[in-house]
């Protein structure tokens, strides 16, 4: 019987394209998902297991709790990618914001991991719990404060489950900047943007596949980050 691998957010971009890649390794795939997209009815179609989460709510993170334990008995990996990207000048209300970047940041893959380690440790074999994070989490945003502050308490939260969770789980964390542009962004805002970074380029979203894989592959790594930003610090 194939592993199961959980991700959450699978819906496009980063999550679309690990869900992909893991199904075609011959992993069992579990994936939450916000919105109905197309990215969600061609997993759907292939055979992964789509799971329609809203991980803002204490009810939507627990209700995924409770379907994944139903569908299977041990998990090879929980790579948490939901994520919700709000702004200070989008919001009236600050104290609701940073709860919202709270709860889809940090409560959501906490409660996971507690509830989901006993899958993990029944795996036969080393598992892994991989969160995203992102390069604000160690710079911080003027623009971004609450969602900068909540990824850095999901990087704090890989320090605390791999040490709990070592040696039978590994926890790691991946900080990516610009992977890829969105829809939309004109000419001006690219230049700049590229500019951050020694790279200069947009790897898409096939850098953290790669990062997801070598973490899947390690039998050392825990307790660490993988930064994915072309050189921003040294910018």
């Amino acid at each position: 019987m194939s592993s199961t691998i959980v991700i959450t957010g699978a819906g496009q971009r980063i999550g679309l394209a690990l869900a992909n890649d893991l199904y075609q390794q011959g992993f069992q795939v579990i994936v939450s998902y916000r919105t109905e997209r197309e990215g969600v009815r061609q997993l759907r179609s292939l055979g992964v297991t789509c799971i329609q989460a809203d991980f803002s709510s204490q009810v939507g993170i627990e209700t995924f709790i409770a379907q994944v334990k139903q569908k299977v008995t041990n998990l090879r990996a929980i790579i948490h990618n939901a994520s919700d990207w709000a702004a200070e000048k989008n919001s009236h209300d600050f104290g609701a914001l940073m709860q919202q970047m709270m709860q889809v940041h940090v409560q959501g893959p906490y409660q996971l991991n507690l509830a989901l380690a006993p899958l993990l440790q029944a795996n036969d074999g080393m598992a892994d719990i991989i969160h995203f994070t992102d390069y604000v989490a160690e710079k911080g945003s003027q623009k971004h404060i609450a969602y900068a502050a909540s990824k850095a308490a999901l990087a704090n939260l890989t320090l605390s489950f791999s040490a709990k969770l070592a040696p039978k789980v590994k926890v790691n964390s991946i900080a990516p900047a610009l992977l890829m542009f969105n829809q939309g962004d004109d000419e001006a805002y690219k230049k700049k943007a590229l500019a951050k970074s020694l790279m200069g380029l947009t790897p898409g979203e096939q850098e953290a596949v790669a990062a997801v894989t070598y973490l899947l592959q390690s039998q050392y790594i825990t307790g660490r980050t993988i930064h994915l930003d072309g050189g921003r610090h040294l910018v």
